[in-house]
């Protein structure tokens, strides 16, 4: 094996990892993908004969990548922020082995949406120390803090992250609220979407620029939304979204919108929907084939 062959061999078995990394940095994943890219190519052109531990290297790397990628999207960000969608991890109902390790490590749609609110470098502080355990004296010099103004970064991004959904932890018990929640909106029943919803419920669609965005707030605002719901009903298929039940709609067999809700207490707490066609299409749902 070749020195080239060796260092792709060690870059892999830290793939995962830096991707877990970079997905909750972006919310994207097809820009996880490029910072993970970006993070190999910076290997390939630097002398680690000295570097003892690869992997800490490695993540400092691609978080220095995905702290230039926040800081650019943020300069040049047109879409509203209140109606974007990250990216879901959607697999099967019934997940494979393969499925269940990567679903095992995944992080809720609710927590990505609180995380695009917050500042890079405060994304930053809490992802690599609360998700990951990095210490503050490695997160300061990315960020190019000290490392007391860095454990305020984590500090003040836990403050906003605290209010995140939570889901609750059972899916068989999620998937029965949702199906309550589907079957009154291809009834027309207010009063039964109602009862399923939390009384401050949020809605949000990102449609990208395929149609209009909405953010609705409260039960009745929502429920007063129940087209929305029933048209893709018919074509619904149960998956599982970054860990927690959701519905695919798939009229045709194609993907058309993903419907990430959170259920909290027997009840939908928040609902994210993403409806951009590119973005869609860009996810892997191989496995609902």
């Amino acid at each position: 094996m070749d020195e080239h062959d060796f260092l792709a061999e060690r870059f892999e078995a830290h793939r995962d990892h830096l991707r877990a990394v970079s997905y909750r940095m972006l919310g994207s994943l097809t820009e996880a993908d490029d910072a993970v890219q970006e993070a190999w190519l910076r290997l390939a052109r630097s002398d680690t004969s000295e570097v003892a531990n690869l992997g800490g290297w490695l993540t400092t790397v691609v978080s220095r990548v995905c702290l230039d990628m926040l800081r650019s999207r943020r300069s040049r960000r047109e879409e509203p922020l209140d109606t974007y969608v990250p990216d879901p991890v959607v697999a099967s109902a019934d997940p494979d082995p393969a499925e269940e390790a990567v679903l095992a490590d995944s992080v809720g749609l609710a927590l990505l949406v609180v995380l695009e609110a917050l500042s890079p470098a405060e994304r930053l502080a809490f992802v690599l120390h609360d998700m990951f355990g990095v210490p503050f004296d490695e997160i300061a010099p990315i960020v190019g803090r000290s490392p007391a103004a860095a454990t305020q970064l984590a500090s003040r991004a836990r403050r906003r992250v605290r209010g995140a959904a939570q889901p609750d932890a059972d899916l068989p018990a999620q998937r029965e609220v949702i199906e309550a929640f589907m079957t009154a909106a291809h009834a027309g029943d207010f009063d039964a979407l109602v009862a399923v919803l939390d009384p401050d419920v949020v809605l949000r669609v990102d449609s990208g620029g395929a149609g209009p965005s909405r953010l609705l707030r409260g039960a009745a605002a929502v429920a007063g939304q129940a087209l929305l719901f029933s048209r893709g009903g018919s074509f619904a298929r149960p998956v599982v979204i970054n860990g927690v039940a959701g519905l695919v709609s798939m009229p045709g067999g194609r993907a058309v919108t993903v419907f990430g809700p959170t259920v909290r207490g027997g009840k939908i707490v928040e609902i994210n929907i993403l409806a951009d066609p590119e973005r869609i299409a860009r996810l892997d749902l191989s496995g609902l084939a």
